[in-house]
């Protein structure tokens, strides 16, 4: 044995060591951030960091639809009922509201264990093992550039709506479902996260930070059409096509559709002047159009004009009626309170 042998080095695999470090060390903190941890929190756990939060939306919703399709294709729908609501409407829930509640909640939770988050299906629904996922940066678009900010975990509260229009799920009528994530600061709506899981499209925005591509093309309209086109619901749409006309004149056109987060994309994106609604709407159904409406300079408020409260000690229920709009929303709200609506 010759132990005065030279040792030769390899160039070439030292080279590549070098460059693997490199990668595992970008990778980690593409994943991480200079304020937290490569999950949810931020190093202070009593703080949340809105980057990632804003990416597990995302994640959470689309994860979620995933379930949605997966059931629809399975056929085994298992559809009963909640109930009635206060307008004598059925209230179903099947096996996909479940699936996705619990893909959506959980996932969320795992990463952000210690922020209040209320789900339409939160009663009654026994989750078990659920699949989890990890926070993955590529479901935003590339040209989206996302702030770190951190705020208090006290602060937040997360609205989700596993399955918006389980009727119409039901149906088969796929273009009104959705699954939808919204993230509100001390009450006001800052994220929301809205998904097609049969179309894939997602939209989403962080108020005053970012927004999806397909928000970026939003124009309002300057002036006040005289043939305003209001989008109402399915199951009452004779109420609220009696009161459209009273308000906006003889001339204004309804239309009816399903799911509250389906509503208010139509008003985003031009294709209805307003939203209305005139009976109780639980604010899973709301939060997170209202704040893909507030982040392209539209606005939502109950009949009153007042602003919705999405804090997690306030009712789920709101019981004040519900106008929704791209622009001129002054102008609409003074209409609708001057026929006093809600007493209609």
């Amino acid at each position: 044995m010759n132990f005065g042998r030279s040792i030769r080095v390899n160039r070439g695999a030292v080279l590549v060591v070098v460059v693997c470090g490199f990668t595992l060390l970008y990778f980690y903190h593409l994943f991480s951030d200079r304020s937290g941890s490569a999950y949810g929190q931020a190093r202070n756990a009593n703080e949340v960091n809105l980057r990632k939060l804003l990416i597990g939306a995302i994640q959470a919703a689309q994860k979620g639809g995933v379930e949605i399709v997966e059931v629809s294709k399975s056929m085994l729908l298992n559809k009963k009922s909640k109930g009635k609501t206060k307008e004598g409407a059925d209230d179903p829930v099947t096996d996909a509201d479940a699936r996705s509640h619990c893909v959506m909640k959980n996932g969320l939770h795992r990463i952000f264990p210690r922020l209040e988050i209320i789900s339409e299906e939160d009663k009654g629904t026994g989750c078990g093992d659920t699949a989890h996922f990890n926070l993955d940066p590529t479901v935003l678009h590339e040209n989206a550039v996302i702030p770190d900010e951190v705020v208090e975990t006290s602060d937040v509260t997360v609205w989700i709506d596993p399955l918006d229009a389980t009727q119409e799920y039901t149906e088969k009528l796929y273009q009104y479902v959705t699954t939808m994530v919204c993230v509100a600061i001390r009450g006001k709506p800052v994220i929301g996260v809205v998904h097609n899981p049969f179309t894939m499209k997602t939209t989403w925005a962080w108020h005053g930070k970012a927004l999806s591509e397909d928000l970026s093309k939003v124009k309002k309209e300057e002036t006040l059409t005289k043939n305003p086109i209001i989008i109402v619901s399915r199951s009452h749409s004779g109420l609220v096509q009696n009161i459209s006309k009273q308000v906006f004149g003889d001339n204004a056109q309804v239309i009816k559709a399903a799911g509250a987060g389906y509503k208010v994309l139509q008003v985003v994106f031009n294709n209805a002047t307003a939203y209305l609604h005139t009976t109780r709407i639980k604010k899973w159904d709301l939060c997170a159009g209202n704040a893909i409406l507030n982040a392209v300079g539209g606005k939502m408020t109950n009949l009153m004009n007042e602003e919705i409260d999405y804090s997690s000690n306030e009712a789920v229920v709101n019981d004040k009626g519900l106008l929704s709009t791209l622009s001129h929303h002054e102008d609409f709200i003074s209409k609708i309170m001057s026929h006093k609506v809600l007493q209609a």
